[in-house]
């Protein structure tokens, strides 16, 4: 299953090299609340006024009523790992609950069937607010990635429900690759296990800038802070080891609603924030690409209306020799007046203008889809790269990939693929099978052939040169995939190393 919405990469990775490698989170009180515009570390009280506003859910989750309330809030994107019955989906399920994200009807048709499976009068199973296949509800588990969106007021999230067991990595995989920040669950009866391990080390391989370890279940261990410690100990570790930093770890109950929405009263000793703070406040990666990052418009569609305008078009004339190129903006800022590369031919030109959702503008930033027109007349068409002056990475005809396998037939050297960066479609070919990463370790080792779920390393050569970057300095100039010739099928995503 795709995502609905844009999933290209659009960002490089938030650095967070000078952050302790796991954090609790700062002390908060049950009327505090994580100030938007402040680290979580450096949290405010909030006055006694504006926190009692916020102890009533429906009003501290009230969607957005207006346009403009809509657009001031940001886009976060989250997925959800963990191992097989750790939770996963019954804390989404808790979320869009207690977000009020869920229409009355799905809402009564969802307290039926969790009746039929034995639950109490107005008691629910959060997880069937997301396990929307037949065949996950029949076996209690998630296969396939669900994409749910809500809304508080200070965020829009999309979150991605991953499955737990370990044949649907590759699901995982799909669902982190354009996350901000991946959430994995740990049950607090079983500690960190083999599974975990494996989703930490796909998150690390993936660089998402966040990672949230919510020990769950903490209710059925009796709240206790030394099952918890233990827990935490173990993923510092774990995080270290992958090279993970600002690691938060958080003990909650996706069942009860423990540390989810509201500070539960239940876990005195625990004073960092609840999940709902941190996926209010941390930063996306979207942000980082448009402050941190180089101009970089992968061109879509180049459009020349010539003879096809309509009568009623204003000013027409105008439109007679209009040349655009529409693409969406994936990393930086462009502004009328700016100097630009294009991608392939190394030409340097002037944006002259800037057109968003058909007006003219004299800005525009990522994630946006905008239509620049040039000063002068160059070769380009779908598949280049408009980039801010003296940035355009060199061509490349050869790369060295970390290869993440996603269909059920082998990668080998030898084959021969399409590989897609951006909206450049090359043919290429799997040259070596450098080595087979263990997921437990991250320690290489040789093989022949990369099945599925395997990770490993792979040389691939391209029939036309491509402006690969590395994925740990840009996630979408490093980010490819691979698809069969024949049959259009996506083989494997990928992420350059080099």
């Amino acid at each position: 299953m795709t995502e609905p919405t844009p999933s290209t990469p659009v960002a490089d990775s938030v650095s967070t090299d000078a952050t302790p490698v796991v954090e609790r989170g700062s002390a908060a009180t049950e009327t505090k609340r994580t100030d938007p515009d402040t680290d979580v570390s450096t949290r405010s009280a909030r006055s006694t006024t504006e926190a009692a506003t916020h102890t009533d859910v429906s009003t501290r989750f009230a969607r957005s009523t207006t346009e403009t309330k809509r657009t001031e809030t940001t886009l976060f994107r989250f997925a959800t790992a963990g191992s097989v019955d750790d939770g996963k989906s019954t804390l989404v399920g808790r979320l869009l609950h207690d977000a009020k994200a869920i229409l009355a009807d799905q809402l009564e048709q969802v307290a039926a069937t969790s009746r039929q499976r034995g639950f109490a009068h107005g008691e629910f199973d959060f997880a069937l607010l997301t396990d929307g296949l037949r065949a996950e509800r029949e076996q209690g588990i998630t296969i396939d990635v669900a994409y749910r969106y809500f809304a508080t007021d200070r965020r829009s999230f999309i979150l991605a429900d991953c499955p737990g067991h370990v044949q649907y990595t590759r699901n995982m995989v799909t669902g982190s690759a354009t996350a901000d920040a991946v959430i994995v669950l740990v049950d607090a009866r079983k500690g960190i296990v083999e599974q975990t391990r494996r989703h930490l080390a796909v998150g690390s391989l993936l660089r998402v800038a966040h990672v949230i370890v919510a020990v769950n279940k903490i209710d059925l261990v009796d709240f206790d802070e030394n099952v918890f410690v233990g827990i935490e100990l173990e993923a510092a570790r774990v995080a270290e080891q992958l090279g993970l930093h600002g690691v938060h770890v958080l003990p909650v109950s996706a069942l009860e609603g423990d540390n989810i929405v509201d500070r539960s009263d239940r876990t005195p000793w625990y004073e960092g924030p609840t999940l709902i703070d941190l996926l209010e406040t941390l930063p996306t990666t979207v942000e980082a690409a448009e402050t941190a990052s180089a101009l970089r418009l992968p061109v879509q569609l180049v459009l020349r209306p010539q003879g096809g305008l309509s009568p009623d078009v204003a000013d027409p004339e105008r439109f007679r020799d209009f040349r655009g190129f529409a693409g969406r903006i994936a990393a930086g800022v462009v502004h009328v007046g700016d100097a630009v590369d294009v991608f392939p031919g190394g030409h340097r030109t002037t944006v002259t203008g800037i057109h968003v959702a058909g007006s003219e503008t004299d800005a525009a930033a990522a994630p946006q889809s905008v239509t620049l027109t040039l000063a002068d007349e160059i070769d380009a068409a779908r598949g280049a790269v408009i980039a801010a002056s003296g940035t355009v990475p060199a061509g490349r005809t050869e790369a060295v990939v970390e290869l993440f396998q996603l269909d059920a037939r082998p990668t080998a050297p030898g084959a021969r693929v399409l590989v897609k960066h951006g909206t450049a479609t090359v043919q290429a070919l799997v040259a070596e099978i450098v080595d087979r990463r263990d997921l437990e370790t991250l320690g290489h080792h040789p093989a022949d052939a990369l099945a599925v779920n395997e990770i490993g390393r792979v040389r691939l050569r391209f029939a036309a040169p491509l402006p690969l970057e590395p994925y740990a300095v840009s996630r979408d100039g490093g980010s490819l995939v691979l698809i069969h010739p024949a049959d259009g099928a996506t083989l494997a995503a990928a992420t350059v190393v080099d």
